[in-house]
């Protein structure tokens, strides 16, 4: 009898360690915060819970029930990169930039970028999953390739003058056709169809839909991040689609400079998602258009940008990564509900 009280003492003693053993290892795993570190945000909400994803190694991934609390997962969304990614991309390894996420038929979809800090041969790639809360994604290989841009042996210009990252699904409900929007510097803001696997449709190319600057202008300052990016200080492109419109969300200027960060958003708006997109003067982006939506406030936020627009339980809401003035330019998520004005533009609230 003796004999099986201690064994059963045991067995509790060894299940007890194991189950410490477990919260042990679940909260190195995982920790909780409100004010959460990331860059080029965004998100999807399945059930009661919303995801967050975001640069970094293998894809930042972070839950919450409130968009208050997040619960930031120290393992990545990827924790294998694909042979096709690091082969097709010159020094790229695990940094995942920028992602990008939907749900359509049935399916969610999630594009990625694939880049070296300045360059322009960049590749977006895709994932698949049934569930958020799964967290099996399916690789499906690559969307579109850039390829650098440089001078030949004989002097003239060779690669593409767009860089394929900053990746942005949009469908069009009247068809049910899904189009991707993508693009950083270079010849700005690149849009083509997509086929029913989420890939460039046959026959596509990509065509700008947005620039920092008129094509004839020609800026005096030079690209403080990088000499090969040149100055068509543009990026980061997210199309919502409100009412009759669609609305072309992008980035101007400078970001990942921390407190010297000049990071913006501008906005335009189409009636066809292909655009021309214009601003509240009638400008067309793709001429250097764009209406300002968001600066620092250089109180809170020093810069803010790489946006994103949702509508979650029947609100609009926008957030983006903003680099905090109170904590020397961390790079910190920014939430606010989107209003409209009365000739449907929108608007921030506080």
């Amino acid at each position: 009898m003796k004999k099986t009280i201690f064994s059963l003492l045991l067995l509790f003693t060894l299940a007890a360690s194991a189950q410490n053993e477990q919260n042990r290892r679940f909260n190195r795993e995982t920790f909780t915060t409100q004010t959460p570190m990331v860059h080029d945000p965004v998100m999807a909400k399945e059930g009661d819970t919303y995801y967050l994803y975001a640069t970094g190694m293998g894809i930042q991934q972070m839950t919450s029930k409130d968009r208050q609390t997040w619960t930031v997962s120290r393992q990545p969304l990827m924790t294998v990169m694909p042979g096709w990614a690091t082969d097709s991309v010159p020094g790229f390894t695990t940094h995942v930039w920028a992602p990008d996420i939907i749900q359509w038929h049935g399916r969610w979809w999630l594009a990625y970028s694939c880049s070296t800090f300045g360059k322009n041969g960049s590749a977006i790639g895709l994932l698949s999953g049934r569930s958020l809360h799964a967290n099996m994604w399916k690789d499906e290989g690559c969307i579109v390739t850039s390829h650098e841009r440089k001078r030949g042996a004989d002097g003239q210009m060779e690669g593409d003058n767009w860089n394929a990252i900053d990746p942005n699904f949009v469908i069009a409900p009247s068809t049910d056709t899904p189009w991707l929007v993508w693009g950083s510097f270079w010849d700005g803001i690149q849009l083509a169809r997509l086929d029913s696997t989420m890939h460039i449709a046959k026959g596509e190319r990509p065509r700008t839909i947005a620039r920092r600057y008129d094509p004839n202008y020609k800026p005096t300052e030079p690209n403080p991040t990088s000499r090969f990016a040149g100055t068509n200080a543009i990026e980061a492109p997210f199309i919502f689609r409100h009412g009759g419109y669609y609305y072309l969300f992008v980035s101007w200027d400078y970001c990942c400079r921390g407190a010297k960060s000049n990071y913006r958003v501008a906005v335009g708006r189409s009636k066809s998602v292909e655009g021309p997109y214009l601003d509240r003067s009638g400008k067309d982006m793709a001429n250097g258009g764009g209406t300002l939506f968001l600066e620092g406030d250089k109180t809170n936020w020093e810069a803010a940008g790489h946006c994103a627009a949702y509508t979650f339980d029947g609100e609009d809401i926008f957030i983006c990564h903003g680099y905090s003035a109170t904590q020397g330019g961390a790079a910190l998520l920014i939430q606010r509900p989107i209003s409209w004005t009365a000739d449907e533009w929108p608007e921030l609230k506080p």
